[in-house]
């Protein structure tokens, strides 16, 4: 089945109205293994909800080409998030309603997590979860499995490179007040203290802000030479970065995996130009890393960022796992996907702990003029 993208527009705009149903010609009237999806067809994070679909999509394609799961063809059936914390709640309870279902793909945004982690605890049916806040996997809900690295590693990664790598002792920290924001803040500020390099500035901000001029001049104030952030929605980065720079404001910065996603270097174009991210997904990072950027560019025509490939992963992991258990229970699925090991994903080798992550470190890329280059990546053992 050749994915176009023609099919995929159709697909989303019949989405608004309906479940949008993705499965492989061959299944057609045939017994299927339904997976559910919340994404943001609609609202801030549309476009980038339109990459994380097509990532699903085509891990799922490859699936369904190998034999599918447990010897039949796979389904994908997707409810629009709205891109809000209401949205998540009612996406995810009219797929719950649906038994037949097996398993969910939850959101990228911490927040939403946090928001229908009740109902999933409730539901007692494994969902795939990228949501970066540590705390997503340490509340006691054994359902929620991440496919992305959690932030108390990417504040150790952006303050180790910061300080051992750029030589910069004095950092402003940005972060947005949700979550995420929050959550990624306090990991960023714990490492950089560990390290003899105590904030000069901590300044949150709030989600669809429009003018960031006030956190700008106090960055700018604070005599900081390098800054860390993270930013929840790529809209917001994009109005910072360009008043960043239009204001004067050239020091060093280091992001969140935000700074390198496609949305955000479209929005902010040159004002992101040499600054660095850590990314689960960096092309040149791995052998798996570099066949899913072929597969996406195949399909899309753009460079795939960590929207597509967390839910790539977290399709392909979830399928092998449902295969090994030999079953759609869902205690047994929780049990394979937990003994997952050294799983070549796109954004690194998988080895989930008891606790739901997969990944334990972060790969560093700096914007090139536009081009997203692999530095080096970090992993830790602890």
């Amino acid at each position: 089945m050749k994915l176009t993208r023609r099919d995929f527009a159709a697909g989303l705009a019949a989405g608004l109205a309906a479940p949008y149903i993705i499965k492989s010609a061959r299944a057609e009237g045939a017994a299927t293994i339904k997976i559910g999806m919340c994404a943001p067809v609609t609202g801030p994070a549309a476009e980038s909800g339109r990459y994380a679909i097509q990532g699903a999509k085509i891990a799922l394609e490859a699936v369904n080409k190998a034999g599918g799961i447990l010897g039949k063809q796979a389904e994908l059936v997707i409810e629009d998030d709205q891109t809000t914390n209401p949205g998540i709640v009612l996406a995810f309870s009219k797929l719950a309603a649906q038994p037949d279902i097996v398993a969910f793909l939850g959101s990228i945004r911490s927040t939403q997590v946090h928001a229908m982690a009740p109902d999933v605890l409730k539901l007692g049916k494994p969902v795939m979860i990228g949501g970066t806040d540590p705390n997503l996997t340490h509340m006691g809900n054994q359902w929620l499995f991440r496919f992305r690295p959690n932030d108390s590693y990417s504040g150790r990664v952006i303050a180790e490179y910061g300080v051992n790598t750029l030589g910069k002792k004095k950092w402003a920290i940005l972060h947005s007040t949700d979550a995420f924001g929050t959550a990624g803040g306090k990991a960023l500020a714990a490492a950089l203290e560990k390290l003899g390099c105590p904030a000069v500035l901590d300044q949150g901000y709030a989600n669809q802000s429009q003018d960031f001029t006030p956190v700008v001049l106090a960055i700018k104030q604070s005599g900081a030479d390098i800054l860390g952030s993270y930013f929840t929605f790529e809209n917001d980065l994009g109005i910072f970065a360009r008043q960043l720079r239009q204001l004067g404001v050239n020091i060093p910065w280091v992001g969140s995996p935000s700074i390198v996603n496609i949305t955000a270097l479209k929005l902010a174009g040159p004002a992101l130009y040499n600054t660095f991210g850590v990314a689960d997904y960096a092309e040149d990072s791995s052998d798996a890393a570099k066949a899913f950027g072929k597969a996406y560019r195949d399909v899309v025509k753009v460079a795939p960022d960590n929207q597509s490939s967390w839910t790539y992963d977290a399709v392909s992991v979830l399928s092998a796992a449902i295969n090994k258990a030999g079953s759609t229970d869902p205690a047994k699925i929780r049990e394979a996907i937990l003994a997952t090991k050294k799983f070549p994903g796109a954004e690194g080798e998988y080895n989930f702990d008891q606790n739901g992550d997969g990944l334990h470190g972060y790969n560093i890329v700096k914007n090139d003029k536009g081009n997203i280059v692999f530095d080096k990546h970090i992993e830790f053992t602890d």
